[in-house]
């Protein structure tokens, strides 16, 4: 096993539990990677879904998600996540996993986010303790280099520790599992759209995992990202409220002062992203003091950051958190628009007309522009006004590595690459050119999913070897 994040988790401990001698690599000081703060995971006709009424069906969701990536995903890839992730929920809860909620992630969505407790870093701690109980080993430190190549088949792997050890693992199945190639930053260059986007938690995913599968002959898919956006310098979690207030369909204006978008499209931060990258990758969230009492004092906010900071949360930090946001320069505060102008850099004209134009809107509850449903409508009239500087961001890349149903890697000619697989955000198909939102929990979903997938693959494999 190549990885120790979500999906080497995943499938670390679902082989060693079907009594299999597991090594797994893994290049941070500890497992956990990026799906170590993830909330909740997708599914769907789990058992939590039926026993609360919720009908969504496994067909549903299947041409939900072709049609969101106009059916460039790999349909045969998308229908195997998809009825194997029901199981994976009853299988995380008889190994131990705790679930307190459904949850859409949006106004009336989808409930596909299956909401566990302590994050995923409480599952993944647990899965592996289970995993080290049973007598598996765990390198941390240590990163794959090259795959071990004999006779057309994978027979194990090349690596190199902290320390400069070389170390050869031979194996009779090799899954890759490293999370994916963001913080490569010649990979990101040549194959995104958003090679100067911020990422999360994308340290050490240099694409390891990739480079080697591609290097004995995989084909290449679906190099994408998570396109969003974020509030602030990287490490602001998403419980600051200053950092909320940014998270909702206020005005939002580019560098210059203009409106690109409706702003409500943060519901599927995808296509947020997808706007923003468009302007450059830096905006301005722009409301004023009677949008902020709103915030702060009187309903809270509009709409829920993740399940952190829910609808209708009165952001009572604020005021506390606001001094670190003007000093970490990203927090903007001004008693007229022309000095907001100045301090944000924005052409003060253009600001002033982009203000006036809005607040037309606003007042006749019609958004002639950009068509923003009008209960998001808020004036922007009443000083001191505010600006939030946002900047393009991303969870992560969502592929690379060719791979069938089985998460089998294969050539560009679809034939599979003997004793290799692959898992998680290593593995492309699942999307087309946008993250799907519909179903939330689903980069979760599909690393857990691939990953047990993947085992049953190399166990079938196993058996047909002498």
């Amino acid at each position: 096993m190549i990885g120790a994040g979500a999906s080497g988790t995943a499938a670390a401990w679902a082989a060693a539990e079907k009594g299999l001698n597991v090594i797994t690599l893994e290049k941070a000081a500890f497992p956990g990677g990026t799906g170590a703060f993830s909330e909740g995971i997708f599914a769907v006709e789990s058992k939590m879904q039926k026993d609360w009424n919720y009908g969504l069906t496994k067909d549903q969701a299947f041409m939900m998600i072709m049609n969101y990536g106009h059916w460039r995903g790999n349909a045969r890839m998308v229908r195997a996540f998809v009825d194997r992730s029901a199981d994976t929920i009853d299988w995380m809860q008889k190994n131990g996993v705790k679930f307190e909620k459904l949850f859409s992630n949006y106004p009336n969505g989808l409930y596909t986010w299956h909401i566990y407790e302590g994050r995923g870093a409480g599952w993944i701690k647990l899965f592996q303790e289970k995993y080290k109980a049973a007598g598996q080993k765990l390198l941390t430190e240590t990163w794959g280099e090259k795959l071990i190549e004999e006779n057309g088949r994978i027979v194990g792997v090349e690596a190199t520790n902290k320390a400069g050890d070389k170390i050869t693992i031979r194996s009779k199945a090799t899954i890759i599992a490293t999370g994916g190639f963001f913080a490569n930053k010649e990979m990101r260059e040549k194959y995104l759209r958003f090679p100067n986007a911020d990422g999360l938690a994308q340290t050490g995913k240099t694409g390891d995992g990739i480079r080697m599968a591609w290097a004995v002959g995989a084909g290449q898919e679906g190099t994408e990202v998570q396109a969003s956006y974020r509030p602030g310098p990287r490490g602001i979690g998403t419980t600051n409220h200053v950092s909320a207030t940014a998270k909702q369909p206020h005005l939002w204006l580019t560098p210059k002062g203009e409106r690109f978008c409706n702003e409500q499209i943060m519901l599927e931060w995808p296509f947020a992203g997808n706007a923003l990258e468009r302007i450059g990758g830096t905006m301005y969230v722009v409301y004023d003091q009677a949008t902020l009492d709103h915030m702060e004092k009187n309903e809270g906010i509009d709409l829920g950051v993740g399940v952190m900071v829910p609808v209708g949360t009165k952001l009572a930090n604020f005021e506390k958190e606001w001094a670190d946001a003007v000093k970490g320069g990203w927090a903007f505060k001004a008693d007229t628009l022309e000095e907001l102008a100045k301090v944000t850099g924005m052409d003060p004209k253009k600001l002033e007309k982009t203000v006036a134009d809005y607040n037309g809107f606003c007042a006749v509850r019609h958004d002639a522009e950009f068509a923003k449903d009008p209960k998001y409508l808020r004036e922007v009239k009443t000083g001191p006004f505010y600006a939030i500087k946002s900047v393009a961001s991303t969870l992560g890349t969502l592929g690379g590595i060719k791979a069938n149903e089985r998460f089998e890697v294969v050539t560009p000619d679809e034939e599979p690459i003997p004793g290799l697989y692959a898992a998680g955000n290593d593995v492309g198909g699942m999307y087309g050119d946008s993250y799907d939102l519909l179903m939330a929990g689903s980069t979760v979903g599909f690393a857990v999913n691939s990953g047990r997938i993947a085992v049953d693959s190399a166990v079938e494999y196993m058996k047909t070897l002498k």
